[in-house]
């Protein structure tokens, strides 16, 4: 059973650009909430075990910048897979997911 705060929201489409301070790659975010993601198809050389990335996320033609932390990674042949809590989310953020919240 999950333990979270807030609801996992899905949006189809929802693109992110995320970089580790060093490398950098595109993928999709699969859920999210106003306090974390779970992004999926970045590059295998993208580094999940950073302390701080930042990811920038589009969604109908709005862009949001998130501070993010790793807190779990898994990768397979192909790709990666990265959860994040999102640190001092922007305002604009927060009231995006608000307004789709059940």
């Amino acid at each position: 059973m999950e333990n979270r705060k807030y609801p996992r929201l899905v949006i189809k489409n929802l693109s992110v650009d995320v970089s580790d301070g060093i490398g950098f790659s595109s993928g999709v975010v699969s859920d999210f909430s106003r306090f974390g993601l779970c992004m999926t198809g970045l590059s295998n050389r993208l580094n999940g075990n950073v302390r701080n990335m930042t990811a920038i996320i589009s969604v109908f033609e709005k862009h949001f910048k998130l501070n993010i932390q790793p807190r779990w990674s898994a990768k397979d042949r192909l790709s990666k897979t990265i959860g994040a809590e999102i640190v001092n989310a922007p305002w604009n953020w927060t009231e995006f997911t608000i307004n789709l919240e059940p």
